[in-house]
């Protein structure tokens, strides 16, 4: 069968590597579209995922809603010109409403709650919308859930297994502690309203008081302050969630990277105006991720500070906690393939 993807965001090549793989290893046609938004295109490219790009990201409102008509218009005429069997992608704010229009089966993968108007302009127009199953909101259309998480597709244990190897190129020696940082741009369209991140000022405390407790490594999606700069990860971006296993502790505006850190085993410290129910299952379920407003700034750094005093990442108790969220969740990229290549929609 046919089956082309809309690969959006870095976390969405992430996402579905692992089930192109499968795809491709069972005899499937696999077509990539793709947007040129951060690192999408270079992750693509260093995953050796041939793509067609039919839109770059667009920055402001009426960027947006251009961008937008105009990625619509070029899958259109892919999808009448290949013929796929099924559509899928992460939000579907294009394969939806082109699925619908050209009558092509389109699975909507989705774990974002507060994507108010993507999600209206998405969700009536898929043959289905999965989701984890501690999605709360109502769902306009078939909703079908799975007990995971998004980034169980490409960081369960049957999927990526730590290479030690990283830390030498990352310039860090074996058992050296070091935490890792990401800071968000605030352009996405489910960041409006959020009244941005961490100001300058916080960052740099942050930065200063994980400093007392080994090295830090920042990834950005825009700017950094120029006293900062020369903190950027120093690994390819393919190799983060390797760096990111060793870690003694995630700190950022990033719920993808705080869930990846969680899955990983590494306590994640999450900032953030209006989070997620899947860090708040990862918190409160598990105490794997601590869930705080960016004005929180005395509580975020205080935690930050007792979890690196208690070496939390080194736990036995803590690691137990990874263990149970292991046993209790699926393998997403098994469960991704099976909806992808069965003739009918079933539930879960």
């Amino acid at each position: 069968m046919k089956v082309l993807l809309d690969i959006l965001h870095p976390a969405h090549a992430h996402f579905f590597r692992p089930t192109i793989g499968l795809l491709q290893a069972d005899g499937h046609e696999v077509m990539i579209v793709a947007r040129d938004k951060d690192i999408n295109l270079q992750l693509l490219r260093e995953f050796g995922l041939p793509h067609t790009v039919i839109s770059r990201e667009a920055t402001t409102k009426g960027g947006l809603a251009a961008e937008l008509l105009t990625r619509d218009t070029r899958l259109f005429r892919m999808v009448r010109r290949h013929r796929p069997d099924v559509m899928a992608s992460i939000a579907g704010i294009s394969t939806a409403p082109v699925g619908f229009l050209t009558r092509t089966r389109n699975l909507i993968f989705y774990d974002t709650e507060n994507a108010t108007l993507s999600n209206l302009l998405s969700y009536p127009f898929a043959t289905e919308v999965i989701t984890p199953d501690c999605y709360r909101r109502r769902v306009l259309g078939r909703h079908v859930t799975y007990p995971g998480y998004h980034e169980l597709a490409y960081l369960h244990p049957n999927r990526f297994s730590a290479d030690p190897s990283v830390l030498e190129r990352a310039g860090v020696e074996p058992g050296e502690p070091f935490s890792i940082v990401r800071f968000v741009s605030w352009r996405a369209l489910h960041d409006a309203g959020k009244g941005g991140g961490i100001s300058d000022q916080n960052k740099r405390s942050l930065v200063e008081l994980l400093r007392l407790h080994g090295r830090v490594f920042i990834t950005a999606e825009s700017g950094l302050p120029e006293d900062l700069a020369d903190l950027r990860l120093p690994v390819r971006s393919s190799q983060i969630h390797h760096l990111m296993s060793f870690a003694s502790l995630y700190v950022g505006e990033s719920s993808t990277m705080a869930s990846e850190s969680a899955i990983l085993g590494t306590p994640a410290v999450y900032i953030d105006a209006v989070g997620t129910p899947y860090t708040d299952e990862l918190e409160n379920r598990y105490g794997l991720c601590f869930n705080f407003r960016p004005r929180q700034t005395q509580e975020w750094l205080s935690r930050c500070r007792d979890i690196l005093d208690a070496n939390l990442k080194r736990d036995n108790a803590f690691q137990a906690r990874t263990r149970r969220l292991l046993d209790e969740k699926i393998d997403v990229t098994a469960f991704v393939f099976r909806k992808l290549t069965e003739a009918e929609p079933t539930d879960a």
